[in-house]
């Protein structure tokens, strides 16, 4: 016997929760697609603002933390924006083999 897929349901013992559709996996790859585009613009802006105006700090310890805390702040919203990308790649590509596998389901027949 050929076993039937296995439809995606969420971890929790919720019975109310509704299953994983394509339209759900596409809202969510929407929604994180908007964030990460948000987060690229203000990463861009953070580095040029960065970048054009450089620390005045006469104190070589100052200009230390003044770099660390720049080097902290970009990266930091670097990672946030991989993070929402990969997320709507991720959700993305949910959506698309949902939709295959609700195509290639065949329907039963009742006997």
């Amino acid at each position: 016997m050929a076993s039937e897929p296995e439809k995606i349901k969420s971890t929790s013992d919720n019975p109310e929760e509704k299953e994983t559709t394509t339209l759900r996996a596409w809202s969510g790859a929407f929604m994180s697609g908007t964030i990460a585009v948000l987060m690229y613009k203000l990463t861009y802006s953070i580095a040029m603002s960065f970048a054009t105006h450089p620390s005045t700090a006469s104190s070589q310890m100052a200009q230390r933390i003044s770099a660390a805390v720049r080097t902290l702040v970009v990266g930091l919203t670097t990672m946030a924006t991989g993070l929402f990308a990969i997320a709507t790649l991720g959700l993305l590509l949910l959506g698309i083999k949902l939709l295959f596998e609700k195509k290639t389901e065949t329907p039963e027949t009742n006997s």
